[in-house]
């Protein structure tokens, strides 16, 4: 399904400009299969919110890109069930007619999708609450600093972490370009630039309770 207008992504944009640091993340990889599940675990992070469009799957595909399959087995092996949580803009939103979008990613992936009403960057609220739901806890009794976002969008993955205390993880490369739509291309391409921008300037993402930060 397609992703339609994001008003969070609009009204965030004021803080990408007064805050340029909240798009950096605090640890860069290539992709799912170069993420330390150990070290996270270790340090603290007890959640993982992961994207899906260009991170798990190709762009609207449901199953994991057959590359990443041992990585995903060794991801949900270090946090098992209910320890990650699928965040997209496109399944498990208001534009997921009967959450049909959402269902079939759950089945194909294994792992929950949230059920949120306000897009990434500003469903931080919503990631929390739905932690607490599948974890069977009050609510407020996870904290953000336990959690880390995975995704490949600067703009609504690690801006979502970087605006909530989580922690952010980018994953620099994308699956592959067909089937994404235009506007998601295009930002990300402006997004790249940006961060080799602020990279240079020695720009770095907020301190995390973790400790942890590998650019």
């Amino acid at each position: 399904m397609v992703q339609w207008f994001n008003s969070a992504g609009v009204r965030s944009a004021w803080l990408m400009l007064s805050q340029p640091h909240l798009l950096m993340p605090h640890m860069t990889v290539p992709d799912i299969r170069s993420i330390p599940y150990e070290l996270l675990r270790d340090h603290g992070i007890k959640y993982l919110v992961f994207d899906k469009d260009n991170c798990l799957t190709a762009p609207y595909v449901d199953h994991i890109n057959p590359e990443f399959k041992e990585a995903w087995s060794k991801c949900r092996a270090v946090f098992p069930e209910p320890h990650v949580l699928i965040v997209s803009n496109s399944a498990g939103t208001p534009d997921d007619t009967d959450d049909r979008a959402a269902k079939q990613v759950e089945m194909a992936l294994g792992v929950p999708v949230l059920r949120h009403k306000v897009k990434k960057p500003g469903c931080g609220s919503e990631v929390l609450s739905g932690l607490c739901d599948l974890s069977n806890v009050p609510s407020g009794s996870i904290s953000s600093g336990q959690v880390a976002v995975v995704g490949d969008r600067l703009a609504t993955d690690v801006l979502l972490a970087n605006k909530n205390g989580m922690l952010a993880i980018w994953t620099r490369d994308i699956i592959t370009a067909k089937g994404d739509n235009v506007v998601a291309l295009l930002a990300r391409r402006l997004e790249h630039s940006v961060y080799a921008m602020l990279n240079e300037r020695g720009v770095q993402a907020p301190a995390h309770v973790s400790g942890i930060s590998k650019p």
